[in-house]
């Protein structure tokens, strides 16, 4: 069986678009003609792969098992294409060389800058651009090819795409002063040294049960991790506030709002300055998570993503 790709290339635009008539405004051909292309894609599959008159608005395109299937093909094929043409037309002269990244929003503001400016100084005439979003976001935008590689804050587990550790961050459960200071009235609280530079609060879990709990969105590295914790220290919060950046969460603990978990990268400013205090349980190990690199496989390197991996493999 051999597969007609300009009838898949229809249907994936149906597909991505969520309807013939878009689809066909995509493609500059009748609706009609895009009916007719998907119609002959399913006889010679012997499938049929969209539901037709089965979706209810706002639900989407509906599909059938094998149009799901398909059009996870269709996504990978297509977006290698893409990927293709790109690295081709950057090799023929037709635009300078250009690197995008993708990096979860801690590594794009805190880890990266030291980095792309060393490549920068190497490689002045490469145009540099970072997409940064959550986890989630990321690998599917590397998965796309819309992203040269990616560097984010957990592993990932999706077909298609590669991970590989690139680094240690070092996290830490924080606090407000106000809240958390030992006193006469709170002689529960104890100081100790900590290599911050300041003095970690050693707390019970019954304490940080009780406390309210800022947490970063679903699909968010920094969130996942500080469930996995939690997790595993048998903490149940009580109540939880979802915020939706690290430096949002870092304010709303120096003002009181609740605590947090946090890469130390984020929060290493306010510790210093003593609006924050880190807090500890006795018995809990130290916190951190490794970051990673993700490729999206079966896409050759650029010469411009194996200058960068060159960088991020040395010490800066």
């Amino acid at each position: 069986m051999k597969l007609n790709l300009h009838l898949l290339r229809v249907f994936h635009t149906v597909v991505k678009e969520g309807s013939f008539s878009a689809a066909a405004r995509e493609l500059h051909i009748s609706q009609p003609a895009v009916s007719k292309a998907v119609s002959e894609l399913e006889r010679q599959l012997d499938l049929v792969l969209i539901e037709r008159g089965g979706t209810r608005p706002g639900q989407g395109m509906g599909l059938t098992e094998a149009g799901r299937s398909l059009q996870e093909h269709a996504r990978a094929i297509f977006a290698l294409e893409h990927a293709a043409v790109a690295e081709l037309q950057a090799r023929s002269g037709l635009k300078r060389g250009e690197l995008v990244i993708g990096a979860s929003t801690t590594i794009a503001g805190y880890w990266l800058p030291r980095y792309l400016q060393k490549f920068a100084q190497r490689w002045p005439d490469i145009l540099i651009k970072v997409v940064a979003a959550n986890t989630q976001a990321i690998v599917e935008d590397l998965y796309d090819c819309h992203l040269d590689l990616a560097l984010v804050e957990g592993p990932v587990h999706k077909q298609g795409v590669a991970y590989y550790p690139w680094k240690e961050e070092r996290l830490a459960i924080i606090g407000s002063p106000a809240d958390f200071a030992p006193s006469a009235a709170n002689p529960a609280l104890l100081g100790r040294r900590t290599g911050l530079g300041g003095k970690a609060i050693t707390v019970s879990r019954s304490t940080l049960q009780d406390c309210t709990w800022l947490m970063r969105e679903h699909g968010s590295g920094t969130g996942e991790v500080t469930a996995r914790w939690l997790s595993m220290l048998h903490i149940k919060p009580q109540r939880s506030i979802e915020i939706g950046s690290n430096e949002g969460m870092a304010r709303g603990v120096a003002s009181g709002l609740g605590v947090a978990m946090l890469p130390v990268a984020v929060v290493d400013d306010l510790l210093q300055l003593g609006r924050v205090v880190e807090l500890r349980v006795s018995d809990m190990p130290g916190l951190s998570r490794p970051l990673y690199r993700l490729e999206r496989k079966d896409r050759p390197a650029s010469h411009a993503v194996q200058a960068f991996l060159d960088i991020l493999s040395r010490p800066v």
